[in-house]
């Protein structure tokens, strides 16, 4: 057997391995609803159940593990988990991820206000004194993050955050677009807060791996079936169904600050 063909079969093998051996792919991910997140039991989610129809198309089996953000990563570095679901890419992990070539979903993070309270801005300068609602461990754009001009204030909980607004211990919060629309009807409060179209930042997530003996192959053919899937009629209804801007949003603007952009792609804590 030619040399190359050799090497093609031992690929392969070691993708299919997992299956061949009736093991299951162990992947971790944090609840960040609508994308995925657990209800009366079952797991649900535009990139959760995006994942699930592409795995089950390769034959891989799949076990999960909702769990806190940073528990993931650490299980992903002790090679307790083989991959994360819903993380943004990062040149500092490539030494130790691996990332399919098409992304899964794309996070625009905003603004949402109080309707009682609105502060509205085109420019950071624009919220100059203050106090945004942040999340622990998220990273946003260097100008946001970064900034002087404003007090960034962690809560422990997006539902947190939203009832510090509603309360107007803050001025303003800062989430996904999606996330934050999908609270607005959980929790009861699209009659009191409305979101800022203004974007801060936008990245992409991943399901992303962790660099080992077979992993290259199973990653390359992901992508590969994700962007077939992401072409047909099922992943525009399961779009739809998890979040599509609501009819009459307003145009989506990019955030400035001294002239420079603030959608910038960067390292992101998920």
């Amino acid at each position: 057997m030619p040399l190359i063909t050799q090497l093609f079969a031992v690929l392969v093998f070691a993708c299919l391995s997992f299956a061949a051996r009736g093991e299951k792919l162990r992947i971790v991910t944090e609840p960040w609803a609508p994308y995925v997140y657990e209800e009366d039991g079952r797991s649900l989610g535009l990139d959760y159940e995006t994942t699930a129809i592409v795995f089950k198309r390769l034959g891989i089996d799949v076990e999960w593990q909702f769990l806190p953000w940073k528990r993931c990563l650490s299980m992903l570095e002790s090679g307790q988990a083989d991959g994360a679901l819903d993380i943004f890419h990062s040149d500092e992990r490539d030494a130790t991820l691996l990332y399919p070539s098409e992304p899964l979903s794309d996070v625009e993070f905003v603004m949402f206000y109080a309707n009682e309270r609105p502060h509205p801005f085109n420019t950071l300068e624009q919220l100059k004194g203050l106090t945004i609602g942040t999340s622990p461990g998220y990273l946003y754009s260097p100008d946001f993050s970064q900034s002087d001009l404003f007090t960034r204030e962690p809560a422990p909980t997006h539902e947190a955050n939203f009832g510090k607004l509603v309360r107007g211990r803050i001025d303003l919060l800062i989430t996904d677009r999606r996330v934050g629309q999908h609270l607005l009807d959980q929790l009861g409060l699209r009659a009191q807060i409305s979101e800022n179209p203004t974007v801060i930042s936008r990245q992409s997530q991943f399901l992303a791996v962790r660099r080992n003996a077979g992993m290259d192959l199973l990653v390359q053919r992901f992508g590969a079936e994700l962007k077939r899937f992401k072409r047909e009629p099922a992943y525009a209804e399961l779009s739809a169904r998890y979040g599509a801007a609501p009819a009459g949003s307003a145009p989506i603007r990019s955030a400035t600050a001294n002239g420079k952009t603030v959608e910038q792609q960067e390292s992101g804590a998920r």
